[in-house]
């Protein structure tokens, strides 16, 4: 199978979930992280995929919901980075976690705390990269990365601005371009200028079936479909 090097999720649909079933929100949110367990492991373990981005909340997602909602969140981002801390097929795999997005600013001091024993604990591993966007918006990366660019070119006015110079500022600086995008939840869109820079040739694949729903064998369905295209890339 021709698989994708680098694959993004998108997973929307977890309140949608739970609404569906007369759950509060939460089992949504929990049965969702369920689900990334499940498709991390496949696309790591299994199908050996070198890079994966998983989108795992935005700024508006802790700011503007109910205080209640993002509390409990926060705390079930705390518990799911513990188990990466633990998971032997993180050490095996020799998998690197990156998380980019406004975390620090906005997470719990607990919950930072962890991020980055995480972020330490796998920094030198070199077999895989997944990323983790978390606090993340896309025009908020590609905003922050002119700002820098703006404050070299202040230093250096003859500083050539070219699409190199815009990778090197930007979070996601050490990851290749993606192949795949994957949004779950029947939105065909993407929010936030979600990765703006390295989605320009990705290939988008949008399903009805929301995020607690999306099965590993979902997931490899997609990735078949995806074998079968042939992508030329302007050619």
């Amino acid at each position: 199978m021709n698989l994708p090097q680098h694959i993004a999720i998108i997973p929307d649909g977890n309140r949608r979930w739970a609404k569906k079933k007369g759950l509060p929100s939460f089992f949504g949110h929990r049965r969702g992280a369920q689900t990334a367990e499940k498709i991390i492991k496949a696309a790591i373990s299994d199908l050996k995929i070198p890079y994966f981005t998983f989108w795992g909340c935005s700024i508006d997602n802790v700011v503007k919901r109910p205080k209640t909602e993002v509390n409990f969140l926060f705390k079930l981002f705390e518990s799911n980075f513990k188990k990466l801390l633990k998971d032997k097929d993180i050490e095996k795999n020799k998998v690197k976690i990156n998380v980019f997005g406004r975390w620090q600013e906005i997470f719990p001091k607990s919950l930072n705390n962890t991020i980055k024993e995480v972020i330490e604990k796998t920094e030198d591993y070199y077999n895989h990269q997944l990323t983790f966007l978390m606090a993340y918006s896309g025009v908020d990366e590609m905003t922050s990365a002119i700002q820098r660019i703006a404050e070299l070119r202040i230093k250096n006015s003859g500083l050539k601005i070219d699409e190199k110079l815009i990778k090197n500022n930007l979070w996601t600086k050490n990851l290749p371009a993606i192949d795949l995008i994957i949004r779950t939840g029947g939105e065909s869109h993407l929010s936030s200028g979600f990765m703006m820079w390295d989605i320009a040739d990705a290939h988008l694949h949008f399903t009805e079936t929301l995020w607690p729903d999306f099965f590993v064998e979902k997931f490899k369905e997609v990735l078949a479909d995806f074998g079968k295209i042939e992508r030329r890339f302007g050619k």
